[in-house]
């Protein structure tokens, strides 16, 4: 028995860009999940605001919590992101870094948001 009771587009909504997520493809979706976590995980780092250290937004408990998931998505997809796991790898080191820089007291390597899933970040 199928179960559509989640349609990601209203079958009457025929705007452009807007697509069934049986449309598209796994490593779209998987991409822009890892953008989307991303993006949030830098808005908690506070690095959206000039002043990082400062920032309204800055939470570094929520920071951890995104970064671990994004290191956990890019680990477990890396296979199948083809030229897109590179730059995910890349993004999430620099977050992981800047989640070190950013803590009072940074974790012990190994220790650190998602270094379970990628090893240590220095």
């Amino acid at each position: 028995m199928r179960d559509d009771s989640f349609n990601a587009a209203d079958p009457a909504d025929d705007s452009p860009g807007v697509r069934d997520l049986q449309s598209i493809p796994s490593v779209e979706v998987i991409s822009r999940s890892a953008v989307m976590l991303m993006s949030a995980a830098a808005e908690r780092l506070g690095l959206a605001d000039e002043e990082p250290d400062t920032s309204p937004h800055r939470d570094l408990d929520e920071a951890r919590r995104l970064i671990t998931a994004l290191a956990g998505l890019v680990t477990a997809s890396s296979e199948y992101l083809g030229l897109h796991a590179a730059p995910l790898r890349d993004g999430l080191q620099s977050l992981q870094r800047a989640f070190r820089e950013a803590s009072a007291v940074p974790d012990p390597p190994g220790q650190g948001p998602g270094e379970k899933y990628t090893g240590p970040v220095h």
